[in-house]
């Protein structure tokens, strides 16, 4: 969920692709007060996902290598319910 106050909501993020449609990206990022590379992050994610690349997304890792594997950690919850 985007914070209520953020600068750049999904909204904002569709007019921030329309105004860079036809102006520069460095030019419309300063005006929004938002950096460069920021503008630049959502209009290249607009181009490569369409729509929804303008949603937020997930701050989860896509994989954890050193995580516990799956069976020793099912245990431990279950040993937690049961008050063991």
């Amino acid at each position: 969920m985007t914070h209520r106050n953020a600068p750049l909501t999904p909204e904002g993020r569709r007019r921030l692709i329309e105004h860079c449609r036809t102006r520069p990206v460095a030019r419309v990022a300063a005006e929004r007060g938002i950096s460069r590379v920021t503008a630049a992050k959502w209009v290249n994610r607009y181009r490569r996902y369409g729509e929804l690349g303008l949603l937020d997304r997930s701050s989860a890792p896509h994989r954890q290598p050193t995580a516990t594997p799956g069976r020793p950690v099912d245990r431990i919850e279950r040993m937690r319910r049961e008050g063991k």
